[in-house]
């Protein structure tokens, strides 16, 4: 994985990263998981966005240079990790909502739980980033520097397998079409329309 695939809007990048590969080696041991579904992010014109009333400490990250890690708290319980993107000073980032693990299934297991099945081990941003061992201490990690945690590239993945839909339990913009995922993949997260989100004017 290179700057260059990463240095696009958020909805352009967000394809680019299913296949791509995030990696953390930690103390206890190496976690490798690929990317199999994402959600793009943007800015000022983006209502879900974190930076869409503009730049806070929260969101700084998010504002560039690409290739880092945005890392947030989700609901003051679980982490979950971004990549972000475009060009240095204008936000953007793509939400790692879920993957398949290719290497520590053991240890990624140890982290979520010895019951839970393969499929279910980083389906969801929250589940991803406790399979993986990512927390704030990683918000602003270079991934393209050989830090830790890194990103790195895949197996190629064919257009055909390509699916784009609504992203997931979000109240605002809930109905972009800013969600990728490879078709009919186990470790895909289930489509849940949030609660609180309203039907377009009219409807």
């Amino acid at each position: 994985m290179n700057i260059e695939s990463l240095a696009h809007t958020a909805e352009e990048a967000a394809p680019k990263l299913l296949g791509a590969v995030l990696t953390h080696e930690s103390p206890e041991g190496t976690v490798s998981i690929t990317i199999t579904e994402t959600e793009a992010y943007s800015g000022a014109a983006d209502p879900a966005s974190h930076a869409y009333r503009g730049k806070t400490p929260r969101n700084a990250v998010m504002f560039g240079p690409a290739g880092h890690l945005y890392v947030y708290r989700s609901h003051g319980l679980h982490w979950c990790a971004n990549v972000v993107t475009g060009t240095d000073g204008t936000a953007s980032a793509v939400l790692i909502r879920a993957g398949k693990v290719i290497e520590g299934e053991d240890l990624a297991r140890k982290r979520r739980g010895t019951t839970v099945e393969s499929p279910r081990l980083a389906r969801g941003p929250g589940n991803f980033c406790q399979a993986l061992g990512i927390t704030a201490q990683h918000n602003g990690t270079d991934l393209l520097a050989g830090a830790a945690v890194a990103l790195s590239d895949g197996e190629p993945v064919p257009a055909a397998l390509i699916r784009v839909g609504p992203r997931v339990g979000v109240s605002k913009a809930h109905d972009w079409q800013h969600r990728f995922y490879l078709a009919g993949d186990p470790t895909v997260s289930a489509y849940r329309l949030s609660p609180r989100a309203k039907p377009p004017a009219g409807a």
